[in-house]
């Protein structure tokens, strides 16, 4: 199967990471390092403009029940800074380009996405830093940290000694 990126605006409108996937610059260095299909998942964006005669196969949705097998197919994930979407690429240990919309105020997606990108456990760029961040990919595979599993002891761990509970009874 050809090498996919799958790409995530969430459910709602994301119009500038849809618009600069698109771009004619982004898909030739997709297609230079290798990647043959772009699948897009849209949310309530407006539709796309697909370019005329893409070097890459273009699909695109607006939703899906679960992203989990775009996700698992695809080579690489470039997603909005949603938390669950972020989650959901990660514990796939996929290659995770996180996108963060520089246009919400308030914007706690951009600090969950520089946290992880500073523990180098994804990248994280912007909708204009986005091509810049592909050709520095290209130049050199970036070493990113897989997500430790989680402990699911932890919190009823952290709740029976809060209560003043023996270990036997939080289990």
């Amino acid at each position: 199967m050809a090498a996919t990126v799958f790409a995530t605006v969430g459910t709602t409108q994301f119009e500038g990471l849809a618009t600069v996937l698109l771009s004619d610059e982004v898909l030739e260095v997709l297609h230079t390092q290798g990647y043959r299909r772009l699948v897009m998942q849209l949310g309530r964006g407006p539709e796309p403009s697909l370019p005329a005669s893409p070097p890459l196969a273009i699909e695109w949705y607006r939703f899906k029940p679960s992203l989990e097998a775009d996700m698992a197919e695809a080579s690489l994930i470039v997603s909005h800074a949603g938390a669950g979407s972020i989650l959901e690429g990660m514990r796939l240990n996929k290659l995770m380009l996180v996108v963060v919309n520089d246009a919400l105020m308030n914007n706690h997606q951009q600090e969950l996405a520089q946290e992880l990108h500073e523990r180098r456990h994804l990248l994280a760029t912007t909708p204009a830093e986005l091509l810049g961040t592909l050709r520095a990919m290209g130049k050199e595979k970036p070493k990113l940290v897989p997500m430790p599993p989680a402990d699911e002891t932890a919190f009823p761990a952290f709740l029976g000694a809060t209560l003043g509970l023996s270990s036997e009874r939080t289990r």
